[in-house]
Parts: C-alpha cells; sequence; structure tokens
C-alpha cells in the first residue's frame, strides 16, 4: 500500500504565514479517516514529525514563500533538481524556523534509505507575515487552488 504525507509549514499567528496549516485543515475533511494519507501541520511540532515520515512512499510539502519575487498568491511548485538544490544541512534551527527545505535535509538524514523518491514542493508567494491571525484574500484564495492540485495529485497516484 502507497502512503503519502502531506506537511503544511507555517506559522498561524504571522498572517499569510499560516497558508501551509490553512492547506492541512482544508485537507482534513478529505483525508481524516484514510490510511494511505497522513496530514502533518508543522507549525509547532516539526522535528517530532519528521520521524513519523517513516513508511510513506510521496511527501507533499507546502510553505509560504518570503521574497519570492512573485505577487502574493502566486503559486510555485518546484521541480524536482530544486528541491534537492535546494535541501540544506544546517545543525542548528530554532523551531519556529524550520522550513520545508530544513525538514527535507534533516528528513533524508534520518530515513536514509526509506527517504520517498517522489516529492512535490508547493510555495505560495506571501507578503504579510505580521502578527495577525488569518490570511489575505489573495494567499487564501491560493491555499484553495493548492488544495486541489495536492486532491488532484493524489488521485493519480491511485489513493
Amino acid at each position: 500500500m502507497s502512503k503519502t504525507a502531506i506537511m503544511g509549514f507555517g506559522n498561524p499567528l504571522r498572517s499569510d504565514d499560516t497558508v501551509g496549516c490553512y492547506v492541512i485543515d482544508e485537507l482534513t475533511a478529505f483525508y481524516m479517516n484514510s490510511r494511505e494519507v497522513t496530514l502533518f501541520d508543522m507549525g509547532t511540532s516539526a522535528y517530532e514529525i519528521l520521524y513519523k515520515l517513516k513508511g510513506h512512499d510521496y511527501i507533499i510539502l507546502i510553505d509560504g514563500e518570503v521574497d519570492s519575487g512573485q505577487p502574493p498568491g502566486t503559486i510555485l511548485k518546484l521541480q524536482p533538481n530544486e528541491i534537492e538544490s535546494a535541501l540544506k544541512n544546517e545543525p542548528l534551527m530554532v523551531l519556529q524556523g524550520l522550513k520545508w527545505d530544513q525538514a527535507l535535509s534533516y528528513a533524508k538524514s534520518i530515513l536514509k534509505d526509506d527517504y520517498p523518491k517522489r516529492i512535490d514542493v508547493y510555495l505560495v508567494a506571501i507578503d504579510d507575515i505580521r502578527l495577525n491571525a488569518g490570511m489575505t484574500f489573495d494567499v487564501e484564495k491560493a491555499g484553495d487552488e493548492v488544495v486541489k492540485l495536492i486532491r488532484k495529485s493524489i488521485a493519480e497516484v491511485g489513493i
């Protein structure tokens, strides 16, 4: 049985930075009883979740991207070579500062041969990271579009 892990990054108290967590919340209704799809809100417990990736064949990550050069709400899906070249091997991280690329780098070290072959990364261009609960309209709209893209990807792999 193929398993997919979906990881949403962000801080729910930093306006548009919560987009990854928002996508996880929206996907919960579709996959809450699934044995093949595991949803991870990476907002506060990122490190302990990395160990739970073992046994997943496919990982999907969602995060906000500050200073992307794109208008807020623009969705960027990275190519495999962009994902691999973005991985960082930094020994010290602050929990709130763990981003998708750092998490994948740690997961690769932890999982070794069990590291999934298929990984998709969706980044949403964001501007507003002020202390504020709730996203701007364009970023929430992009989050809804990412939900659709992920559901389509999961359906394509037969889950």
